[in-house]
């Protein structure tokens, strides 16, 4: 895409004191917040081994604000593993809270299969709107997986485990 903020507007969230439960097999979801964003995807990666794969195939990296701008990104070298989202500069060319605080790693749960088509054909560079449900998972052996209620935190535990009901892309 061309320099210029693609996903000017932040994440929105409306928090749900007692989510609604979803099974997916011997899964279950906790509806923690509504959850509606748009951003320009950073990066993809797809999982198929871990403890998460069959839940959320897939991991995107996603950037909003200054964070969906070309001329930033630039300047910056993205990558994702091990269900992180990794990212370095040797120059800041914004103020590292703010590549912090407009950027997050987000674990994917498609409702259905055309959702996980389409989460399977999104690439780096586009703009996708999202929308569904922050959930924490379960499982009976004790397994399990919260999600981050706030794009403010980093590290270990900060990444949003999102149902995604609705997606929309569009190719730069």
């Amino acid at each position: 895409m061309p320099a210029g903020v693609v996903a000017p507007g932040v994440p929105q969230q409306v928090d749900i004191a007692h989510g609604a439960r979803l099974r997916r097999g011997n899964v279950t979801l906790v509806a923690r917040a509504h959850f509606d964003i748009t951003a320009r995807v950073l990066a993809r990666k797809h999982y198929a081994h871990d403890d998460g794969a069959h839940l959320a195939p897939e991991d995107l990296a996603l950037g909003w604000g200054r964070m969906s701008d070309s001329a930033v990104l630039a300047h910056i070298q993205i990558s994702q593993s091990g269900r992180f989202y990794y990212w370095h500069a040797a120059r800041y060319p914004i103020p590292r809270r703010e590549i912090e605080t407009s950027s997050a790693n987000m674990h994917m749960i498609p409702a259905d299969d055309d959702v996980r088509r389409q989460l399977q054909q999104l690439r780096p560079g586009q703009r996708v709107h999202l929308e569904g449900f922050l959930v924490d998972a379960s499982r009976p052996d004790g397994w399990r997986w919260k999600t981050s209620l706030t794009r403010d935190d980093t590290g270990a535990g900060a990444c949003e485990l999102v149902f995604v009901e609705r997606l929309d892309a569009q190719t730069p």
